[in-house]
């Protein structure tokens, strides 16, 4: 990105996805009321200092690789009680910057476990408004579940879809208990970055809860996004694997008629360098976006 450092790297990421949504609606940022994002680095300094490029009025966030959902979750509740009229939300990560802070550097060239994941490097945020044109389908945030922090106990930061399989799970629970629906309502069911492992020990706990999910509309960001002969161990990890996939891959896919209805549960690993010294267990969160095209 021309930059002397990952972190400035990752800041240019969101300038540069927040310019091309300008660009893209001919809109200026004094028509937008918000700006909702989050990133890994501390005190999420990428994306406190990109609001302070944009001049938007800023509201930084944190849930880990859930940061995403968070985001769409709160800029629709926001629009749809009146509070605003147009939010740009979402999230970065950037590989290298979260190397550094949660493992070893990338130069390092320690050696990863199988279990590992390949964090994204990218920004993936959307606008969310109201008013849009009723004479054309697009998509519409329906509903939304919050997470709560689920931790069972894994301590390993090298087992990241382990650690937050029963979050994600529980949260798609409770998503289809509050709103009284079927699994079969949705055409897709996409975690955020599960990856390998972490699909697979959700799939299991499916089965015991008796939750009649299909596992071929199962899937997750962290094993869309890159192809299968890629080198990124269980999958993609990162608070843009989610965002970069639905902004950009999924929403298209809508627009094509392959989805109609998807519900998005990102998933994220609440840690921290300090808390993995002090030997903490890695509590996690999941919130899941219902996205219609209609």
């Amino acid at each position: 990105m021309g930059q002397d450092s990952y972190e400035k790297a990752q800041r240019v990421l969101i300038e540069d996805a927040v310019d091309i949504i300008l660009k893209k609606t001919g809109l200026k940022e004094e028509k937008i009321q918000f700006f909702l994002a989050g990133d890994l680095i501390n005190q999420i300094t990428p994306s406190s200092f990109a609001a302070r490029t944009n001049q938007i009025a800023n509201l930084g966030l944190f849930s880990a690789c859930a940061t995403s959902m968070e985001g769409l979750a709160l800029a629709s509740f926001i629009i749809n009680y009146q509070g605003a009229e147009k939010i740009i939300t979402g999230a970065s990560s950037h590989n290298a910057s979260a190397e550094k802070q949660f493992r070893y550097p990338t130069e390092y060239g320690g050696q990863k476990p199988p279990t590992a994941q390949w964090t994204v490097t990218g920004a993936g945020f959307a606008l969310v408004s109201s008013g849009i044109n009723e004479t054309k389908p697009h998509p519409r945030v329906t509903s939304a579940t919050i997470g709560k922090v689920i931790d069972l106990g894994i301590s390993d930061p090298f087992n990241m879809g382990g650690a937050m399989a029963p979050a994600a799970v529980d949260t798609i629970e409770r998503h289809f208990q509050d709103l009284q629906i079927d699994p079969s309502y949705y055409d897709l069911i996409v975690t955020g970055d599960l990856a390998n492992i972490g699909r697979n020990i959700a799939l299991d706990l499916f089965q015991q809860k008796g939750l009649k999910i299909n596992e071929d509309k199962f899937n997750d960001c962290g094993l869309l996004i890159y192809k299968k002969d890629q080198p990124v161990q269980s999958g993609a990890s990162g608070p843009a694997c989610s965002a970069t996939v639905l902004y950009g891959h999924l929403l298209n896919q809508m627009k094509k008629g392959v989805y109609k209805r998807i519900l998005v549960v990102a998933t994220g690993a609440l840690l921290s360098p300090l808390s993995f010294q002090q030997k903490e267990t890695i509590p996690c969160i999941a919130h899941a976006v219902s996205i219609e095209y209609m």
